[in-house]
């Protein structure tokens, strides 16, 4: 008895077995149809940038961090690389984009603009924006930091805090004594009576009063508040002499929110003066980072807004005593 089978079946199991052909060739020699496809020269031309730490030259050869990283990666890969040299980011990317060069090795940060014409590797660091400004050299006098304290919310703080702390013993005061003919408090009524209960308290608030009450209630509630008076000026001393020390130190850029009405330096074409532009802040652009720190060290500008890592290292380094880096790190962005 002959079998016979459902052409549709036949042609289904057919078709099963020719993907599963297709699968299988693909998963035994994917590696050779790529390297058929795309061979990798055995030289590459780099173009990178001084940038430090990421990209410096020492003893006449390039090194830093993007450097190591490019040169381990070529070394997996078994090529060697023709470096050259450019001034900014725009050519950096610029020579990518002609073919002058196969790739661009520096801190060059990811973004959807630059993404549209390069491709770009894996983020190998995250970063952000931060602020440099002059240090010590360039901390305001004595009389800025006390006018900064006079404006600062702690000072009302303060003022709020004295007037309960004298208002509340006044009327207390004004209360027990006013009974007592021999009292320190000569009017017996609320007015001018509680004039002479706060003269009383402010005076051992500041040194000690000429007079002590009579009444033995209020004599108690002086012990205590001469007590209190003691800790509360060594207090406020502590507190505002702290304030005022750093508000000396700080100066006034301490944050992003401190750059309106300043002129700011940057790096022509960077991610930094992208968004200084945004935020409508007046820029003193420079070709590179060295020349924008020194326009700040003479005193040209204000601040300089760039990448993170590049202002901490010239802090740290040539900058060292007299620049300083300030305020959190915003604006992040990474690096490929």
């Amino acid at each position: 008895m002959a079998l016979r089978l459902n052409p549709r079946f036949v042609r289904k199991q057919q078709m099963h077995v020719l993907i599963l052909a297709c699968c299988l060739a693909f998963t035994f020699f994917p590696r050779t149809i790529v390297q058929a496809q795309s061979p990798i020269p055995k030289t590459l031309k780099v173009s990178t940038r001084e940038i430090a730490p990421f990209v410096e030259k020492r003893d006449g050869r390039l090194t830093g961090f993007s450097i190591e990283l490019w040169n381990a990666i070529a070394e997996q890969l078994q090529i060697t690389s023709q470096f050259q040299m450019k001034g900014n980011v725009r050519e950096l990317l610029k020579s990518v984009q002609t073919g002058e060069a196969d790739l661009a090795v520096a801190a060059i940060s990811v973004t959807s603009g630059r993404n549209r014409y390069v491709d770009f590797s894996q983020p190998i660091y995250d970063a952000g924006l931060q602020i440099l400004v002059k240090g010590q050299a360039g901390a305001p006098s004595l009389l800025d930091g006390f006018m900064g304290l006079l404006r600062s919310p702690i000072m009302g703080q303060f003022l709020i805090a004295v007037a309960i702390v004298i208002l509340v013993p006044s009327h207390l005061l004004w209360f027990l004594e006013r009974r007592s003919e021999e009292g320190i408090i000569r009017h017996k009524s609320y007015f001018p009576g509680i004039f002479e209960a706060f003269w009383w308290t402010v005076s051992c608030l500041a040194t000690q009063a000429e007079e002590m009450p009579k009444t033995v209630w209020a004599r108690i509630l002086a012990v205590i508040w001469m007590f209190f008076a003691v800790i509360f000026i060594a207090y406020v001393t502590a507190a505002l002499t702290a304030n005022l020390t750093l508000q000396t130190l700080r100066g006034e850029i301490r944050g992003p929110d401190d750059l309106p009405g300043k002129t700011v330096a940057t790096v022509s074409g960077s991610t930094a003066e992208a968004y200084l532009r945004e935020q409508k802040i007046r820029i003193e652009p420079f070709p590179t980072i060295k020349e924008a720190v020194r326009a700040l060290e003479k005193g040209q500008v204000a601040a300089v807004v760039y990448d993170s890592p590049i202002l901490l290292y010239h802090a740290a380094n040539e900058g060292k005593g007299h620049i300083a880096v300030v305020g959190p790190v915003f604006r992040r962005e990474s690096y490929a």
